[in-house]
């Protein structure tokens, strides 16, 4: 090896000098040998090799990297992004082909994170080489999905935020869509689930059949709007969420629901575990909600807990005038103090209309009834003064047109 090596790096013909080389490395490629891989890669990174050089034959080793064995593809790509990073910036277009392949073979591995990762190290920012917007897009949609795959909600915001500034000009459907479904899911990971909801429902109601050569199959569609009902019946009580339920239609019947429901909800709730909204575009939407009914807020309740009972209590409050703690917290299947904690939090927030008598023990529920039977009496009083009208014109006869 050294011998070839010297060998090579005598020939003064720059042409012939890289052909010489290109031997070596097809026998090295051929040989499947990591340890004289990285004897060849320390070399022609070596001030022996010309950097015109280096550049080029570490551009087909990159290249040549898929014949290797998956494991020394693995052990090489990273020994190169090693063994370059104190000169990265000569050596980005190298880079970039590492990476990618690297990238590609975590996610064959579904080593979501480790995949994701690879690729964030490719400088989207260089000032050495023209990069336009739709490659900055594509990567960073790219890199969120991976994270998402892991229901790696922070990580993968990071990048779609970025990519938020470039969507905007993307001419590509593929990428716009592939950029929405993301952002939906980190609403939902992040247990922002009304806007979540939103995003799912504005998904689900695409005219289009068809992004790019790939065809959306209703089935897609309908698990969108499913996803849209889920986290809207997971998002806080109150008017907003009214009216989201209303848009959505389904389940919009304001009526308490009781224990066995309930069960039933979260039974579907795990059957939504794994899966995925395959859009045949290698587009995939994980609808994963099981983090809602496991995870515990700070008020020891779950996700799905605090849904249910803020739903109930709204439901409660146009059911009844008002209701003490105790047959509240019965009604709610919790503690009285617990009942009045809620109920004080959605009257403070606005999301229900009430006050609390906490001498006497109850919640005193308001609603528009009052304001109904106010209008219901003006209209009744103007409609009698008009006949009235009528009455003494008739009796002074006067003609009363019609």
């Amino acid at each position: 090896m050294e011998t070839a090596f010297a060998s090579a790096s005598a020939i003064t013909d720059q042409r012939q000098k890289i052909e010489q080389y290109k031997l070596i490395l097809s026998t090295v490629i051929a040989s499947n040998d990591v340890t004289q891989a990285k004897k060849f890669i320390d070399h022609i990174l070596s001030d022996d090799v010309p950097l015109v050089v280096s550049r080029q034959l570490l551009q087909t080793f990159a290249q040549e990297l898929g014949r290797l064995e998956p494991e020394s593809q693995k052990e090489i790509g990273h020994y190169i992004l090693n063994q370059i990073q104190p000169r990265v910036v000569s050596f980005e277009e190298q880079v970039l082909i590492i990476r990618e392949k690297l990238a590609d073979l975590y996610e064959a591995e579904q080593q979501w994170s480790k995949a994701a990762q690879i690729l964030s190290g490719i400088d989207l920012d260089s000032a050495m080489r023209v990069i336009d917007d739709a490659f900055r897009l594509s990567k960073c949609v790219k890199i969120a999905s991976l994270y998402l795959e892991d229901d790696d909600a922070i990580n993968a915001e990071a990048f779609i935020n970025k990519a938020s500034f470039l969507v905007s000009n993307s001419q590509n459907e593929v990428l716009n869509w592939t950029y929405k479904v993301c952002y939906a899911r980190i609403l939902d990971l992040k247990r922002k689930f009304l806007e979540a909801a939103l995003r799912y429902y504005d998904i689900s109601q695409i005219q289009k059949r068809q992004i790019g050569d790939e065809v959306i199959n209703e089935e897609a569609l309908e698990q969108a709007l499913s996803a849209a009902v889920t986290c809207t019946i997971l998002a806080a009580a109150g008017p907003q969420r009214s009216r989201v339920l209303a848009t959505l239609y389904k389940v919009y019947l304001e009526r308490i629901l009781r224990k066995p429901e309930i069960d039933a909800f979260a039974e579907e709730l795990k059957a939504h575990q794994a899966c995925k909204l395959s859009l045949s575009l290698s587009l995939s939407l994980s609808l994963s909600h099981a983090h809602t009914k496991k995870a515990l807020l700070p008020d020891n309740f779950t996700v799905l807990d605090r849904a249910m009972i803020e739903h109930n209590l709204s439901s409660a409050s146009k059911l009844y005038t008002n209701i003490s703690f105790d047959e509240l917290g019965t009604l709610l299947g919790i503690a009285p103090h617990k009942a009045e904690k809620i109920a004080s939090r959605m009257i403070y927030e606005d999301r229900m209309r009430g006050s609390i008598d906490q001498v006497e023990a109850v919640i005193h529920f308001e609603d528009d009834t009052e304001e109904l039977q106010q209008w219901d009496q003006q209209i009744v009083g103007l409609c009698q003064a008009l006949n009235d009208v009528l009455d003494s014109m008739a009796k002074k006869g006067l003609s009363i047109p019609v």
